[in-house]
Order: C-alpha cells, then sequence, then structure tokens
C-alpha cells in the first residue's frame, strides 16, 4: 500500500476572476489603486492553491509583482491564476492580469505575480499537496524556472537569517 498522492494538473486549479473597477478602487491619480490589484491577485493565486491542495493555504511569499500599465477605472480586469510548481507542502502560483475596456473591447496586460503558498491543516501545520503534472512543454519550462526561483527563495531567505542573527542578536536568557 503507498501514501502517493496523484498529481493534479495545471488546469485542474486553475482560477480566473473577473472584475469592474469602480471609483472606489481608485488612487489619488485616478488610476485603481496598486493595493486593490495586489489584493486580487492574492485572492486569485490563493484559491488556485486550495483548489490545487484542497485546504486551506497561506501566502508565504510574494515574488516579481510588476506594474506594467496603469488600469483605470472602468475597466474589467481579469485575473488568471496557474500553478507553476508544487513541493512538500507549498506551491508556486503565476497570476496575469489584464485590464479591458468594455466599450471597445480594447485590453492591455498589467501585471503578473509570482506567489507561494504553503498548505495547511486545522491546527495549522504545513500539510503535503498533490505533486503538479506537467501536459505541455511550456508547462515543463515554468515547472523549470519555478524550481529555481524557489531554490533561490531558500537560499535568499537562509543568507537574510543568518544576516538577522549578527545583526540583532538575542539577548541571553538568565
Amino acid at each position: 500500500m503507498t501514501d502517493e498522492v496523484p498529481g493534479k494538473c495545471v488546469a485542474e486549479s486553475r482560477v480566473v476572476l473577473n472584475m469592474m473597477m469602480n471609483p472606489e478602487h481608485a488612487n489619488r491619480l485616478g488610476n485603481v489603486h496598486g493595493g486593490v490589484i495586489m489584493k486580487l491577485v492574492d485572492e486569485a493565486g490563493g484559491l488556485a492553491a486550495m483548489r490545487h491542495s484542497r485546504s486551506p493555504v497561506v501566502t508565504v511569499a510574494i515574488d516579481s509583482m510588476t506594474f506594467d500599465e496603469p488600469i483605470y477605472v472602468g475597466s474589467v480586469v481579469t485575473l488568471t491564476a496557474e500553478l507553476t510548481y508544487t513541493g512538500r507542502t507549498s506551491m508556486e502560483v503565476r497570476v496575469s492580469v489584464v485590464a479591458e475596456d468594455p466599450l471597445t473591447g480594447s485590453r492591455v496586460h498589467t501585471n503578473a505575480a509570482y506567489l507561494v503558498y504553503v498548505a495547511i491543516d486545522r491546527q495549522g501545520r504545513p500539510h503535503p499537496v498533490p505533486p503538479l503534472c506537467i501536459e505541455t512543454p511550456e508547462e515543463q519550462l515554468l515547472f523549470q524556472e519555478a524550481a529555481e526561483r524557489q531554490r533561490a527563495r531558500k537560499e535568499r531567505h537562509q543568507r537574510e537569517q543568518a544576516l538577522r542573527r549578527r545583526i540583532d542578536p538575542q539577548p541571553n536568557e538568565e
């Protein structure tokens, strides 16, 4: 008997969210506030991670959040979230953001982000996730790139922890 969990394919957990950007989403310049988009990106990514893991998830990292174009009030924003990588308990999700003028149909890619989520159990402890099955050459390339980003994240985290210990050592308990 094996405890191996069957893999799940990218399409099984893909999430597409659409939302109209209204005046309450605007910043002082009259464009959609970046924080609104960041929240929507995290929600779409979290939903994809939950669909994949079938468990609650927590956001542990947001990488490469880029804002290539402004989004205007009145635009319909479409967020597409897809898994690119799975570890034992973690998942990387790429979220792409497109803004559409609903009157003209004009569409522009505005944002992309990579987020990492960890599946948790009812006690809040990391929980294993199904492996990601790869079906296309593009998915294979995205998986390889994601594995490299994950390796770099771990190395960066280790360096930051070591630096923190040198700069802010814990006082001795007496």
